[in-house]
């Protein structure tokens, strides 16, 4: 792990030492988690680390297998001790906003079923209003894009359908699309998520609202742990 970020090492280095023998963990999609992962990887190698891993693309599950993490199904249990995930962005509030992996509505489900829910970022990533910056990723139903697509700019979005690089139109490990949406000015987010949701052939959107309970945030030299003031 050479040639890894130092900040996002840091980071997933915390967060990989809270999993404690026996847990049932959350992990994330993206750079920093799977750092994470291959951490937890090295902790099952050498210190003979049992847990069990539900992960949230199959991006993530291919990665923890190779890693040696014995893996499960999310419906499998009733709750879940940890969820360990990055975010693009995080206000005062804890407020998220997720999904530029493309894997935000099985991080949502996850995250939901967690007890703990644990976000892993680097200190650019906090902001004082989120989507300002970035735009929100929207998941959305194939069929019907281009209805979908005008409604969420019917809201007040400046709409891109996210494509991978060959321009083909991504699609998400559920066949989904998603639809990045900017807004020219901050919006509250509860009421934006609730305008989001509200549109139909919406499945979910990159608003993570309440769920994150420890922010860890990484520094070349160390991680600083925040918790969520109820």
């Amino acid at each position: 792990m050479s040639d890894v970020d130092p900040i996002k090492a840091s980071a997933a280095r915390a967060a990989a030492a809270l999993v404690q023998p026996g847990m049932v963990v959350g992990l994330g999609t993206g750079t920093t988690a799977s750092q994470m992962v291959l951490y937890l990887g090295d902790r099952v190698r050498y210190e003979g680390l049992s847990f069990i891993g539900v992960p949230t693309s199959l991006e993530t599950a291919e990665l923890a297998g190779q890693a040696g993490i014995t893996l499960r199904d999310l419906d499998d249990f009733d709750t879940l001790d940890l969820n360990i995930d990055g975010a693009d962005e995080v206000d005062p509030s804890f407020r998220m906003i997720k999904g530029r992996g493309g894997a935000l509505l099985r991080e949502k489900l996850v995250a939901r079923a967690a007890r703990r829910r644990i976000t892993m970022i680097g200190p650019e990533k906090r902001v004082e209003h989120l989507g300002v910056c970035i735009p929100i990723p929207v998941e959305v139903s194939p069929f019907g894009l281009k209805h979908v697509e005008r409604d969420l700019q019917r809201l007040g979005a400046t709409t891109s359908v996210r494509r991978r690089a060959t321009s083909s139109v991504y699609r998400t490990d559920g066949g989904h699309c998603i639809i990045d949406c900017l807004f020219a000015t901050p919006q509250e987010p509860e009421i934006l998520d609730t305008r989001l949701q509200g549109i139909v052939g919406v499945f979910e959107t990159g608003l993570f609202l309440g769920l994150c309970d420890l922010l860890i945030v990484g520094h070349a030299d160390q991680a600083e742990m925040i918790e969520r003031q109820s």
